[in-house]
């Protein structure tokens, strides 16, 4: 079982190695029936006090929206860069959800104002990006700059639920995120299917 307090342990080396611009990605949003999938990007400065200065930082499925949101702010005035992309429900329909996974993460990668000379990946390989890559699974509970990137990921993701709700209203996306909860199937019941859904999930594809 991964650890859930993210360390440095992956990062030091490499900054060792003269790596000062080392890229944590990781997504949000995956799983869900509606939506984008989303995914950060974020460059720690290369100095062993961050690990401190971040100490609550963790994967972001491990925090409350409240201590996600306050790190968030943290992160992005403290990281050397960071930056967020995104890939449509349409875009996830058309290419699958791996594809555009990594689609987000190109995004997000193309965001930053810096150009990164090491990838960590949670779970995925970016073949298309030509840099050095570390992916590992369960990264955001290893690795701090992952985690860090985790966050962004998630705390973005849910931002734009929140104003896809007032758009599409009695779905309840500002409180499920597009996630399959009994209340999202429950509006999918009687609301049918909106744009913002992704028909090449279950049960939207059913």
């Amino acid at each position: 079982m991964p650890r859930q307090n993210p360390d440095l342990s992956l990062e030091i080396p490499l900054w060792q190695g003269g790596v000062s611009r080392l890229a944590g990605v990781d997504e949000a949003g995956r799983g869900a029936w509606a939506g984008p999938v989303a995914a950060a990007a974020v460059i720690l400065p290369a100095d062993e006090e961050i690990l401190q200065t971040l100490k609550g930082v963790r994967d972001s499925k491990q925090m409350t929206p409240l201590q996600r949101s306050c790190w968030a702010e943290q992160i992005r005035q403290l990281a050397a860069a960071w930056g967020v992309g995104m890939a449509s429900n349409q875009e996830i329909d058309a290419l699958g959800i791996v594809p555009a996974t990594r689609l987000a993460m190109q995004r997000a990668l193309q965001a930053l104002n810096v150009s990164p000379q090491h990838l960590l990946i949670d779970a995925l390989r970016l073949p298309e990006i030509e840099l050095p890559q570390t992916s590992l699974p369960h990264g955001d509970a290893v690795s701090l700059s992952i985690a860090a990137a985790s966050v962004l990921a998630k705390t973005a993701r849910d931002a734009i639920m929140v104003e896809f709700d007032h758009q599409y209203t009695g779905y309840g996306f500002a409180r499920h995120k597009g996630y399959g909860t009994a209340a999202h199937s429950a509006a999918l019941q009687r609301l049918g299917a909106c744009p913002l859904h992704r028909f090449s999930f279950a049960p939207l594809k059913h």
